[in-house]
């Protein structure tokens, strides 16, 4: 069938760090996953903001946990959209949780109707990957098409990212091999990268200059310049490292297209913590 953004509709779960999608397309939903500190349980983005979370996070004595989405709620988005005739679900990696799974569970109801995409990333790549199918449903596309998008997009979509510790991510279970880094020496800031939904240390290196340099390398042997060069950021209340990453990419890549700046929500701030900044980039012509 013909898909336009008339006729499709893309959900995301509210890991893709991308709150203010519904307000900038009609055809986006956003399924919000759970952060609880000890009985309190709140919805992501929703009942707990990022600025009141980091607050909370580094004054509380509870450690938080998150929760996936049920299947009910992802069903009720499903119904909401039944104006739409295909709907595209976006989500984070299976092997970092088990929001795919919920959202396979509810679109058995709907047929073949939806769509449910396991991106095999995470935060801003998930948006990106949302935002370059909604480029192709405001000319026109095919489910094809989509289809190939969403391979290249798991093929050769780039990130880089860094924290100020490992702990986060290895109190969570998310760590992958990254594990043999934790309780590593202080000062010394891991450089990861997630591949095929695992994440995957690249280098160790002592500071917060070292490790922008290693962006640096990163994004400029990973990249190209180009109008279809798209590039997101994401800090979790790090705003200084942001800017520092706006600049990088405006003087390496300045025809890129800077189309998203995140701060990382009250879930992906509880595995990766305060300070954690991320760059990624997608070629999309």
């Amino acid at each position: 069938m013909d898909l336009t953004a008339a006729n499709t509709a893309i959900v995301v779960d509210s890991t893709a760090d991308f709150p203010q999608a519904p307000e900038r397309y009609p055809n986006w939903r956003i399924v919000p996953l759970y952060v609880r500190f000890g009985q309190e349980s709140f919805r992501d983005y929703v009942e707990l903001g990022p600025a009141d979370f980091y607050t909370r996070l580094r004054s509380s004595a509870v450690v938080p946990t998150t929760s996936q989405p049920t299947p009910g709620d992802f069903h009720a988005a499903y119904q909401e959209l039944g104006e739409y005739e295909r709907v595209y679900s976006l989500h984070i990696a299976g092997t970092l949780s088990g929001t795919v799974e919920s959202a396979r569970a509810a679109a058995a109801d709907f047929g073949d109707r939806i769509r449910v995409v396991d991106t095999e990333t995470a935060s801003a790549a998930v948006a990106m990957l949302g935002l370059a199918i909604q480029r192709r449903l405001e000319r026109g596309t095919t489910d094809e098409e989509v289809e190939e998008l969403v391979g290249r997009h798991r093929r050769e979509s780039q990130l880089i990212f860094t924290l100020d510790t490992l702990d986060y991510l290895a109190r969570g279970g998310r760590i992958g091999r990254a594990a043999a880094w934790a309780g590593g020496l202080m000062r010394v800031k891991p450089i990861l990268t997630i591949r095929d939904g695992e994440v995957i240390p690249i280098k160790r290196v002592r500071g917060n200059q070292r490790a922008f340099q290693e962006f640096i390398a990163a994004f400029e042997s990973g990249s190209s310049d180009g109008p279809g060069l798209r590039v997101a950021i994401a800090d979790a209340d790090a705003p200084d490292r942001t800017e520092a990453l706006r600049e990088l990419v405006g003087r390496t890549r300045p025809q890129a297209d800077l189309e998203l700046v995140a701060t990382l929500g009250p879930v992906i701030g509880t595995h990766a913590g305060p300070g954690t900044v991320g760059l990624f980039w997608f070629a999309d012509e």
